[in-house]
Formats: structure tokens, C-alpha cells, sequence
């Protein structure tokens, strides 16, 4: 009996060894899978951070990593020849960007965070994908680090995004980066917990990552969440932001949050709304960083002819594109025939360029085939647009395309075109993907006095060459919007110039008045008239 309940006893105790040595196994494997996995989740955000930090499609972050990396190394084009080592970064800052294995910036990067470690505000205008997450965060990191900002000194630096999985990736490369930092880092968005958010906000959130929704919610009822010491604002894809309705909560944001502070945004399109939050945003005049993606080369490599209906509209559009860097010809019937020919044939032996020109001008001149005839102002007549049209792709085989632009009340032109058997096609688009340059045009004209003129001699000049239109009926001067014209000119408000065009009414009553006034004998000299008028029965009308 002993021992067989020795032997029991013992068979128990083995089997709770054998038991417990399993559990243990279970555990230490589970360990080092949660160990690996967030080894491999570290990994995948620092490939995430310069190739695709953006990135808010649907899948895991490794897989959007893959796929961004996998595009540098085709050869994208956003890579720059200027590294990190040259900004003169901290140390824990520079250790943390060798840990995530990066060496070069990107054009993004080589371009906006010189001037934010300069305490400037930056417009900044990049795709998703271009590396511009480290194009404002490590400015900020640096200011913080500088100034030894600490968490009793509450947050510093905000960052808004316009969805909750940008948000949480910008936190992922932010802590990365804070990585050999003290600095404190906090993430705030919709769907987590208020109240631990709270809790660490009154604690001392450093560097804040949020969506504009809760941020305003936190800012508005949240005691002791100390913003006050507010130094640098970012607002990271500002379009969508915009897109999503968030419009008025960012504006109530911007109006609690100091205003002296630095502020960046950043937007791939700039849009109407998004100069709108920029107006706001901005308490200094920002610096505009734009690069170019190689997305929008296709044209640069072709011929392109663009027609004005004055002289004047072509030196300003000439002396415009030329203030921005960017080349161009130009012909107008106010130079000398040798200047006209020297730039004929430099247009000719081109491989690539635009030529801006009268019609007039470059009337006669046997120009080699062009790939685009843009009509940026209307023809006279159609077979002034046929004319124009033909230079485009001459010789057997090749193609050519013609742009016309036309204002609503303009549309009837097409009647015509139709008719005379002009192939047309429509193109429609989205006003919101076009980049909206007015308020950066409307500052060159005001503060540049030689655009200025030349703006003011252009809009005049179009006016009277509106307004001379053979086709009456279709370019109606009367009809025009003075407002816009003057806004594609660069002016907030029409330029106050004698036009000296009269309105047919106008023209009808000074031409009867005149008729009237010579027969009864007024005039300026004899207010009276004629003392005898006794054979003039008419009655006196007034017009």
C-alpha cells in the first residue's frame, strides 16, 4: 500500500513538472515571438519612414514599406546627392537617423529642413511618398532638444494629420527619431481612449501627434493641458485635412493654439481651401519649398507655341515665366524684324521650349513642326484658329495637339468650329486638383514694379483687343467678367486704366446729341444755340 501510493504520489509530481516545464516553454516561445515581431514592426517603420511614411493605403506597414523601397530603388527621383551629416544635427539625433540606416535626403528633406532649423515658417508642396515626415520632424526635435524643453514644460511641438493610420505611423518614425532623446512623445486621434489621453497630456506631451477632431476636443475641455509654450506647429497633408471637413476645426485650432510660434505646411496640391488655411496659419510671410517628383516631365521634353492677342500680354507672360526660372521665347510685333529672326530660328533649332507669341508675329514665319499650339486668349476668326492649329506635327506621319481656352460666355465659338469640321474634344477636371497659384502671382505683381507695369499694360491691351474681336456676337466685351480678367493679371481688383470704350447705348446718345446739338446750335462755345430756331419744330428728347 505504501508504495504503491508512493508511486502515485510520485507520477502526480511529474506529471505537474512536466506541466509547469511546458507552460514555461509556451511562454518563453510566445516571448520571443512577440520579441521578433517587434523587431520586425521596428524594422518596417524605418523603412517606412522615407519611402512611405504617407502611405495610408489598406495593408500592413511592412507591406507598404516593401513597395515604397522597392520604388526608390527603381529609381524615383525624389533622392537627393546632400546628406544628413552636413545639417549640423545634434548627436542623439544623428545617431538615431544612422540606426534607421539613412545617409542621403531626399529632395523634400534637403529643401525644407534648412530653413525650419532656421526658425522659418515653410509652405511646402510634396506627394505622398517623398520623405517629407523627416522634413518636419526632425526640425523639431532639434528645436526642443536646443531649448531643453522638458515635459513640465508641456507640449511644444504639434503635429496634425488628417487620419488616425497617419497619425499613428508619423508617431512610429517620431519615436524613432526620439530615440537617444529625453523628450516625451504622445499620440491623440479618434477611437482611443479620451481619458488616458488626458492623463498624459496633463503628465507633459512634449511632441504631439493628433487628428484635428480630438486635438480640438482636448484643447477645448481637457484641464491642465499645458500648450502655452506652443513653438512649432505642423500641419501634414493639409489637402486632405480640407477634404475631410475639418475646415472649422482647424480654424478654431489655429485661434487657441499662441501665435507666436513657427509654423509648416505641408499639402501635395495647393487649393483654393488650402491657401485659404494658409492665410490663417501663417503670421510671416512662409517659404514656399516645391519639388519636382519627375511625375510632371512628360511636356518638358516638347515644342510648344502659346498665343496672346497683344504684345503686351506676351512680354508680361514672358517676363513672368522668366521671373520664376523658367525659359521661354517670346515674338511680338514690338521688336525689331532682327531680334524677331534671331528668335525664330533659336525656337527652330530647339529639341525643346515654349514660344510665346502674337499672331500677328508669327504670321509668315515657316515654323518646324510644334508638339502643342496652346490659344491661351481666343482667335479672331476660324480660320485664324485653323491657321494657328495647323503648325502643330507638319509632316506625314506625325501628331500634333491644340489647347483653346475658353471662358463660358465664349462657348458659341464652337458652333463655328463645328462647322468649318475642327474636330473638338472636351476636357473636363477637377478644380481641386489644380494647384492654385493666384495669391503667389498677386504677391509678385504687387511687390515687383517692372510686373507690376507690365501686368497693368497686359490687361489694358487685352481688353482693347477683346473688345476689337471680329465675332461679335461670341467675344462680347460688355459681357466680360473684369474682375477675373483682372486676376489673371495678377490683381486683386480690376486696375483703375482709361479703357475708353463706350457702350453702344453711350455711343447712341453722344452720337444723337451731337446730331441735335447741330442743328439747334449747341455746342461747348454757345451753350445758348441758335437765336432764331423758329423752323425747327423738333421736340428736344433726352437720350
Amino acid at each position: 500500500m505504501d508504495s504503491t501510493g508512493g508511486s502515485q504520489s510520485e507520477n502526480e509530481e511529474n506529471k505537474r513538472y512536466r506541466k509547469r516545464k511546458r507552460s514555461n516553454e509556451e511562454d518563453t516561445a510566445k516571448a520571443e515571438a512577440e520579441d521578433k515581431e517587434a523587431e520586425n514592426s521596428d524594422r518596417s517603420s524605418r523603412d517606412l519612414v522615407q519611402d512611405g511614411e504617407e502611405g495610408e493605403e489598406k495593408g500592413t506597414v511592412g507591406a507598404t514599406a516593401k513597395k515604397n523601397k522597392k520604388k526608390l530603388q527603381s529609381g524615383s527621383g525624389i533622392m537627393s546627392n546632400e546628406s544628413f551629416s552636413r545639417l549640423g544635427l545634434s548627436e542623439p539625433t544623428m545617431k538615431a537617423i544612422q540606426d534607421m540606416g539613412f545617409e542621403k535626403m531626399t529632395e523634400i528633406q534637403a529643401r525644407a529642413i534648412p530653413p525650419l532649423l532656421e526658425g522659418k515658417d515653410v509652405l511646402g508642396a510634396a506627394r505622398t511618398g517623398s520623405g517629407k515626415t523627416l522634413s518636419f520632424l526632425v526640425p523639431a526635435v532639434e528645436l526642443l532638444y536646443h531649448i531643453c524643453f522638458s515635459h513640465r514644460n508641456g507640449t511644444g511641438v504639434v503635429i496634425i494629420c488628417p487620419t488616425r493610420e497617419l497619425a499613428i505611423q508619423t508617431h512610429a518614425v517620431a519615436k524613432l527619431l526620439l530615440k537617444y532623446h529625453t523628450q516625451t512623445l504622445g499620440l491623440i486621434i479618434g477611437g482611443a481612449s479620451r481619458r488616458g489621453e488626458a492623463e498624459r497630456l496633463v503628465k507633459g506631451v512634449n511632441i504631439l501627434v493628433a487628428t484635428p477632431g480630438r486635438l480640438l476636443d482636448h484643447l477645448q475641455n481637457t484641464k491642465g493641458f499645458i500648450y502655452k509654450n506652443l513653438m512649432c506647429l505642423i500641419i501634414d497633408e493639409a489637402d486632405k485635412i480640407l477634404e475631410a471637413n475639418f475646415e472649422d476645426d482647424m480654424r478654431n485650432i489655429i485661434k487657441i493654439l499662441p501665435k507666436e510660434r513657427q509654423t509648416a505646411l505641408f499639402s501635395a496640391t495647393q487649393t483654393t481651401k488650402v491657401e485659404d488655411l494658409a492665410r490663417v496659419s501663417f503670421h510671416t510671410t512662409p517659404v514656399y519649398i516645391g519639388v519636382d517628383d519627375g511625375r510632371s516631365k512628360r511636356n518638358l521634353s516638347k515644342k510648344v507655341m502659346v498665343f496672346f492677342s497683344s504684345c503686351n500680354s506676351v512680354k508680361f507672360h514672358s517676363g513672368l515665366l522668366k521671373y520664376i526660372k523658367m525659359d521661354c521665347f517670346d515674338i511680338h510685333g514690338q521688336q525689331k524684324q532682327t531680334r524677331r529672326t534671331s528668335t525664330f530660328f533659336d525656337f527652330c533649332n530647339t529639341e525643346k521650349g515654349i514660344l510665346l507669341c502674337t499672331n500677328v508675329a508669327a504670321r509668315g514665319l515657316d515654323i518646324p513642326a510644334v508638339d502643342w499650339i496652346v490659344q491661351y486668349d481666343p482667335p479672331d476668326d476660324v480660320r485664324e484658329y485653323i491657321a494657328r492649329v495647323g503648325r502643330t506635327a507638319r509632316g506625314e506621319g506625325a501628331e500634333g495637339h491644340g489647347l483653346l481656352f475658353l471662358i463660358p460666355e465664349e462657348l458659341q465659338i464652337l458652333r463655328y468650329l463645328k462647322s468649318a469640321k475642327v474636330p473638338i474634344e472636351e476636357y473636363d477636371y477637377d478644380e481641386k486638383k489644380l494647384a492654385n497659384m493666384q495669391s503667389a502671382l498677386e504677391n509678385l505683381v504687387t511687390n515687383n514694379h517692372y510686373l507690376h507695369q507690365s501686368a497693368k499694360d497686359a490687361y489694358k491691351s487685352y481688353i482693347l483687343a477683346y473688345n476689337s474681336h471680329s465675332m461679335k456676337d461670341v467675344f462680347n466685351v460688355h459681357r466680360l467678367d473684369l474682375q477675373a480678367v483682372a486676376a489673371s493679371f495678377g490683381f486683386s481688383c480690376p486696375s483703375k486704366v482709361n479703357l475708353n470704350i463706350d457702350s453702344s447705348a453711350s455711343k447712341f446718345r453722344k452720337k444723337m446729341h451731337r446730331i441735335e446739338g447741330s442743328r439747334s446750335g449747341f455746342s461747348e462755345t454757345n451753350p445758348y444755340g441758335r437765336k432764331n430756331c423758329e423752323d425747327d419744330k423738333r421736340q428736344f428728347v433726352r437720350y
